[in-house]
């Protein structure tokens, strides 16, 4: 039974960005480069059967190719802040994108996700970070910006039943397409 979630994935420039943020917070479990991604919607562990049927309905999302920047960075878990990320520039075609993936979830039979859409990058996991290291951290990386980047495809990740951060696997890649212009006569 898979693990799985579509993402886009974090270019290598970009990623080197965020990977020299990475030192300076006692505490951080920091994740590693080839494991930063932006989650669409978290699928879990699904039999192989639906994981099928997933993979043949994510061919029939239609986008365009977007881009997209990181920008600031901010902690989840409240009082107790549990992980480290980067926040996404406001986009509308990424909004877009998710609620396909939504809805599609929905249709083959899926609960609807509980969680609002919050895109991030999560860069560390904190377990063991205290607080003031926490705001001394962010006060003085929490202007982050990242470069924009294109986005040409999303992709249907599995990962093992650990404990975050990866490793991820890509099961299957979806290329965004240009619409076709449309002649007019």
């Amino acid at each position: 039974m898979p693990r799985l979630f579509t993402a886009i994935e974090i270019p290598a420039q970009v990623a080197m960005q965020l990977t020299l943020l990475q030192g300076g917070l006692p505490g951080a479990r920091w994740i590693d480069r080839a494991n930063f991604h932006i989650t669409l919607r978290f699928i879990g562990d699904i039999e192989m059967p639906m994981a099928q049927e997933l993979s043949y309905a994510l061919e029939r999302v239609k986008t365009e190719p977007f881009s997209l920047s990181l920008e600031n960075l901010d902690v989840f878990g409240g009082s107790k802040p549990n992980s480290l990320f980067a926040g996404v520039k406001r986009s509308e075609p990424l909004y877009h994108i998710q609620a396909e993936h939504e809805r599609i979830c929905q249709q083959i039979g899926m609960e609807a996700t509980a969680r609002k859409f919050k895109p991030h990058v999560t860069i560390a996991r904190l377990r063991g970070a205290k607080t003031p290291d926490i705001a001394k951290y962010l006060s003085s990386h929490g202007g982050f910006q990242s470069l924009e980047f294109d986005v040409g495809r999303f992709v249907l990740l599995s990962s093992r039943n650990s404990i975050g951060g990866g490793p991820y696997v890509v099961e299957e890649s979806y290329q965004l397409i240009e619409k076709e212009p449309v002649d007019a006569y």
